[in-house]
Order: structure tokens, then sequence, then C-alpha cells
């Protein structure tokens, strides 16, 4: 039996994402497979879109889960199947009244259930705001969000200002990540609690109007 530095066996880990799976309410746990090694868990079995979102979002908020390897499938289904020139017409109309998503500048394709998004927008939440938009489309098996962030201008003070911005933040330990910045380009490293600080601390580092890409690089500590 694998155990984490802590002592918490895999068995523990398995047993806390289950837990969070039963209590996801879009989510049906007896169709999901739950296996960890070393902290990193795997999820397998057959779901419908939505829930394959939300079981991965369950797996990543239990404390000590540092990867989510998904190999869920997609349960095809039985009646009453949508085409790929329906769910594309809905994903039309989703980027169109997205107040987030500048419409002119994003573009969707669909082949075999697919949605790709191509396109360049000024703004990393504008990238975010297109893939949610379309993500819980009946018919989408899975987006590839392949919009652009527009170029940059570069600042000297940007390390500074997202340094700031993590102490700022009281949702992220600060004195646990560092902030390294080349061009546009942020790295950030360290080690935190958990996978929603990470994902935290790079939402942060994104908010700057100088990052054209930022490599969450952050280790999530075993609990």
């Amino acid at each position: 039996m694998t155990t984490s530095a802590n002592g918490h066996s895999d068995a523990e880990v398995q047993a806390a994402v289950v837990d969070e799976l039963t209590w996801t309410p879009d989510v049906e746990p007896a169709d999901i497979g739950v296996s960890v090694h070393d902290g990193v868990v795997t999820l397998s079995g057959e779901v419908n879109p939505t829930e394959r979102a939300a079981a991965t979002r369950a797996a990543l908020r239990v404390r000590g889960v540092s990867t989510v390897v998904d190999q869920l499938e997609i349960r095809e289904p039985t009646e009453g199947a949508i085409s790929d020139s329906e769910v594309a017409t809905a994903v039309n109309n989703a980027l169109l009244y997205t107040s987030d998503v500048p419409h002119t500048t994003v573009q969707a394709e669909v082949r075999n259930h697919v949605v790709t998004l191509r396109g360049t927008v000024n703004w990393n939440y504008e990238r975010d705001a297109a893939y949610r938009a379309v993500e819980r489309i009946a018919g989408v098996y899975f987006v590839d969000n392949r919009v652009a962030l527009s170029p940059r201008p570069t600042a000297r003070d940007t390390e500074e200002k997202i340094r700031r911005a993590l102490i700022r933040n009281a949702m992220v330990d600060a004195d646990s990540i560092t902030v390294q910045v080349r061009g546009s380009e942020v790295t950030l490293t360290g080690t935190v609690q958990s996978w929603a600080e990470k994902r935290q601390a790079g939402f942060t580092a994104w908010a700057s109007p100088t990052v054209s890409s930022v490599h969450n690089q952050i280790s999530v500590r075993p609990f």
C-alpha cells in the first residue's frame, strides 16, 4: 500500500475522492471508478459529458490530489441523438449571447461532437468564458480551446505586481509560491496545500495585462 509523506494511504485519498463524487449533485458516483497512486487519481467508466467535467473538478477539490487522469468515456445516447449541425447551432448561439466572449474574434468548429474554439482575444478570462459557454451544451463531448491571446506589451514591474496580488489573495499562501517573469511569460513554482490554491494562483497571474502565458508548475503537497 502506497503511503504519502504524512502517513496517509492511497486508500484514504481514494475514499475521500469517492466521498466528494457522492457529494457532487451532477455526478452519478456508481458510474465512476477511482484509483489512486501517489496522489495521482485516475477516473474511469462511462458518463455523460456534464458528469465528465463535474467529476474531474470534484476530484481536484480533494486535498492531497496532485493530478487527475481522465479516462472517462462518453456514454452514447440510446435515442434522440443530437447531430453535429445541431450542436454547431447551439454553440454559435452560446458564443453570441455570452457577454464575456468577443464573438467577432472567436470561432467554433464541430466534428464528431468535439468543439474546437479558435481566434484571438485580449484577456484570458474571455478565453475561459468561451470554453464555459459551450462545455455543457447537450451533444458536446469535448472542447478543444485553441483561442490565443493577442500580443502583450512587457513591463519591468510585472513580477512584483503579481507577487503583491498573491499576497492580497486570501485563498493563496504567497510565501510558498515563487514568481518568475521572462518577457510576457510567467512561471509559477512552489508547493501549496490544494489544487484549488494552485488554480487560484494561476488566475491571479493571468490577471496581469502584460501576461501572454502562465506556466503553472506549482506542486500540490500530499495531505
